[in-house]
């Protein structure tokens, strides 16, 4: 079977999320989700979406005020199934600069770190 390109997009996402990830011990990447996903200790951190946005997992309690943040929406696994509490969808354009990227990582790395060794 063939394998289907990845987007330009996405590939750019994929390399800085690689970068910004450096000295976390990231497990493997595997596709999920319908883009790139990033295991970090095991555990899903984040993925990279074919148009440039993220699938990230953080702490429920957090998740209001994640949400109020520009380009956030509550993750949805095809239309109109939103996805528990923690799942957030970011857009491209709120991850245009590292910084951007760093802010929205820090919440999943934050919880990720806090669920290593529990069972969910």
């Amino acid at each position: 079977m063939a394998r289907t390109p990845t987007p330009p997009a996405q590939q750019r996402l994929i390399d800085r999320l690689r970068d910004h990830l450096a000295d976390e011990t990231v497990t493997r990447e595997v596709s999920m989700f319908g883009g790139h996903c990033f295991m970090v200790a095991g555990k899903i951190l984040v993925s990279a979406g074919r148009d440039g946005g993220i699938l990230l997992r953080v702490a429920a309690e957090h998740e209001g005020e994640l949400l109020r943040r520009p380009g956030a929406t509550r993750a949805e696994m095809g239309a109109g199934r939103t996805m528990g509490p923690g799942w957030i969808s970011v857009s491209a354009v709120a991850l245009d600069s590292d910084a951007g990227l760093s802010e929205w990582l820090a919440p999943a790395l934050e919880y990720n770190h806090g669920v290593v060794g529990r069972t969910e």
